[in-house]
């Protein structure tokens, strides 16, 4: 029986891996992209970015788990109800994402991306501007600057924050089972619902804590690394 659990329990963590590493593919580039529309110095940019930011980051992950999978479909039956127009009943359905998987990918991207987005700010922002200074009196361009003064130095000071929301992650995607998604919580639920078993539940925290414990030495490891840059 316990090998049947872990297989079972694996089968459904490789899931959670997924998700993981498909979130942080996508959603590290767009929270640095959030990150310089919210410090953009064109006002419409900046206060919508920040808005959305504000509402992604003040709002359950479960919940617009739930309103991204269901929400568009409702509208869309009420709208049909109602006796709208075909084109907008066709606009939402272009809207709705009825791909379960894919609408845990939007959910977790969006929200980790304005997490992200923070941390980057905040990074970007702490430089002293004297570095800005002196790049420019030597001629560089304000992209050189960035990528060959900054970034480096801004990585130093986001990794222990980004890897706090990193291992967040890790433990967010169980709840991708609230859209019916098999990971490793329903994996083991499974065997609650139809074995009675409860102990499988509790197992699987040794796979996050094993997960959760080689991110932290990674995370070490980088920081370890960037001592270089001190600034």
């Amino acid at each position: 029986m316990f090998l049947n659990v872990t297989m079972s329990l694996l089968n459904g963590f490789g899931m959670t891996l997924k998700i993981f590493a498909l979130t942080l593919l996508f959603a590290l580039p767009l929270g640095l992209i959030l990150s310089f529309g919210s410090m953009s110095k064109i006002r419409p940019i900046k206060y919508v970015v920040k808005f959305v930011v504000w509402v992604i980051r003040g709002t359950p992950l479960m919940l617009q788990l739930i309103a991204i999978f269901y929400v568009p479909g409702l509208i869309g039956q009420w709208a049909m109800g109602a006796g709208y127009s075909n084109a907008l009943i066709d606009f939402l359905k272009t809207w709705s994402v009825p791909d379960r998987f894919m609408a845990v990918m939007v959910a977790f991207v969006i929200n980790y991306s304005c997490y992200f987005s923070e941390i980057y700010r905040g990074g970007i922002e702490s430089m002293p501007v004297g570095q800005y200074e002196a790049g420019a009196v030597l001629g560089m361009t304000k992209t050189q600057i960035f990528f060959k003064v900054i970034l480096f130095q801004v990585i130093k000071k986001i990794v222990p924050p980004m890897g706090n929301e990193i291992i967040t992650l890790v433990k967010d995607t169980s709840l991708a089972r609230v859209i019916s998604i098999y990971e490793v919580i329903w994996a083991a639920q499974k065997f609650a619902k139809t074995d009675g078993l409860v102990w499988p539940l509790f197992y699987t925290g040794a796979f996050y804590l094993i997960f959760s414990g080689l991110l932290t030495l990674v995370f070490g490891f980088i920081e370890k690394k960037m001592n270089y840059y001190k600034g």
